[in-house]
């Protein structure tokens, strides 16, 4: 479904990113991801991919230098070819309460999830061909907040929908799509669903339990194929159920 396209993961040494760059090379495309410090990681999920065909590499990336980000999106496309999808999914998550958040926590927060996110995608779209695609991963507490401590993780992620809607215009007339998606609580290192507060967070849902990894990467490469051509400027949330 998607031989012959090159995609960019931000942040895929592990955890959602790893598992959608697997199932974007899984449906025939080339990958490079991103990393900020997980060299060892980022290097064996290229070797995963390689081993099935496809070509993949690594480009090392804070998600905090801008300068980094573009020349990421420069080296993909002197490497690869070509740049066709572009998956904003590199993120922090920073916790705790309201009074304890210092102006840096916030100047960084934004700058991972939502300055990062613009930049990649202002880099990306000087290189992508016309029915190109952009999709940021979001989060289900852009949508609903149910416990307290997640303020500046949520309006971090919040920001995505506008940057969403907006480039959808900027990039609709070329035919490149730009969509959301907002998973809620998945099973990953920084939020297992054997962790502490997992009992808690399956009770939010509708269905009881965590998504993994593979959920969200699958609703990532539906909008990333032929069949998405008329999703754009829109949330998908993948949540269980958490925000019905």
């Amino acid at each position: 479904m998607l031989h012959g396209r090159v995609a960019l993961i931000t942040g895929g040494s592990r955890g959602i990113g790893a598992a959608i760059a697997r199932r974007l090379a899984g449906e025939g495309a080339d990958v490079a991801i991103t990393y900020a410090r997980a060299a060892g990681r980022a290097g064996t999920v290229v070797e995963e991919i390689r081993a099935t065909g496809a070509r993949a590499l690594a480009v090392p990336a804070e998600a905090t230098d801008a300068t980094a980000l573009t020349e990421a999106v420069e080296h993909t496309v002197a490497t690869l070819g070509r740049l066709d999808i572009l998956v904003n999914n590199a993120g922090i998550a920073p916790y705790g309460p309201i009074e304890d958040v210092t102006l840096d926590d916030v100047d960084r927060t934004l700058a991972v999830h939502a300055r990062a996110s613009f930049v990649l995608a202002q880099a990306a779209a000087r290189h992508m061909k016309d029915g190109g695609r952009i999709i940021t991963i979001g989060s289900s507490l852009a949508q609903r907040v149910p416990t307290p401590g997640w303020t500046l993780y949520a309006m971090s992620k919040s920001a995505l929908i506008g940057l969403t809607k907006g480039l959808a215009r900027d990039l609709g007339p070329r035919g490149i799509t730009v969509n959301l998606v907002h998973p809620g609580s998945t099973d990953t290192e920084m939020n297992p669903a054997d962790g502490p507060d997992a009992p808690a967070e399956r009770s939010y849902t509708a269905l009881d339990r965590y998504c993994e990894p593979d959920d969200i990467a699958a609703t990532v490469a539906h909008l990333a194929g032929p069949g998405a051509r008329n999703i754009t400027g829109t949330s998908i949330t993948v949540d269980a159920g958490a925000t019905a």
